[in-house]
C-alpha cells in the first residue's frame, strides 16, 4: 500500500513539474476565448438593426435612431403617464421581426422628425418567401405588418403620406378582426 501511494505521489509531482515548466503556446487548433462578432453582410441600401427601442422606434448599427412613418404604437414610458396598454406586446412584435437583422428603409418626404430621428418605412426579407409561390411577398413591410396585426395604429402626419391608405385599410381589418390592441385595449 505504501509503495502504491509513493508511486502515485511521485507520478503526480512529475506531472506537476513538467506542466509548470512549460509555457503555454496556443496550438493551431486553439481558438481565442473572445472572438469578434461577425459583421453582417448586406446589399447597398440595407442596414443592420442593433436595437429595438419600442414598437415604432429602432437604433441602427451606425447609431442612428429611426421612427417608423405612418404608424403609432402604445408608449412604453412617458413622464406624464404609465405604460400604455399593449406597449410591451408591440415592442416584442417589433423586436422579433427585426432586432439583430438587416433591413431596407424607404424615405418619404421628411428626413427627420423634431427629435432628430430618421423617418422611414422599414422592410425585412420574408423568411418564408419561396420564389415559386405566386402572390407571396418577398419582403415584409414592417410598418404595415404592425398595423395589420393590431400592434400599432395608423397615424398620418403630412407630408409623409405615401402609404397612409394602406395603413388605414390594415387598421380597419385589424379592428374588424379584433386583433392585438383592438381586442385587449378596449375602453371600458
Amino acid at each position: 500500500m505504501t509503495n502504491k501511494f509513493l508511486l502515485l505521489a511521485f507520478a503526480f509531482l512529475v506531472a506537476f513539474y513538467i506542466s509548470s515548466n512549460q509555457k503555454f503556446a496556443p496550438s493551431k487548433q486553439t481558438k481565442p476565448y473572445l472572438t469578434s462578432i461577425p459583421t453582417p453582410t448586406h446589399k447597398p441600401g440595407e442596414i443592420f438593426v442593433a436595437r429595438v427601442i419600442d414598437g415604432d422606434t429602432i437604433i441602427l448599427s451606425n447609431g442612428q435612431r429611426v421612427r417608423y412613418i405612418g404608424i403609432n404604437t402604445p408608449e412604453l414610458s412617458d413622464d406624464r403617464k404609465k405604460v400604455e396598454c399593449f406597449a410591451v406586446d408591440a415592442l416584442m412584435a417589433n423586436r422579433s421581426l427585426i432586432e439583430w437583422k438587416v433591413v431596407r428603409m424607404e424615405k418619404d418626404v421628411s428626413e427627420v422628425d423634431k427629435y432628430g430621428r430618421l423617418l422611414r418605412y422599414v422592410y425585412i426579407a420574408n423568411p418564408s418567401y419561396v420564389a415559386s409561390k405566386s402572390g407571396e411577398m418577398k419582403e415584409i413591410f414592417v410598418n404595415d405588418y404592425l398595423v395589420k396585426y393590431g400592434f400599432a395604429q395608423a397615424a398620418t402626419y403630412p407630408p409623409d403620406v405615401k402609404y397612409h391608405k394602406i395603413f388605414l385599410a390594415s387598421q380597419k381589418e385589424a379592428k374588424s378582426k379584433e386583433l392585438g390592441l383592438w381586442k385587449n385595449c378596449k375602453k371600458k
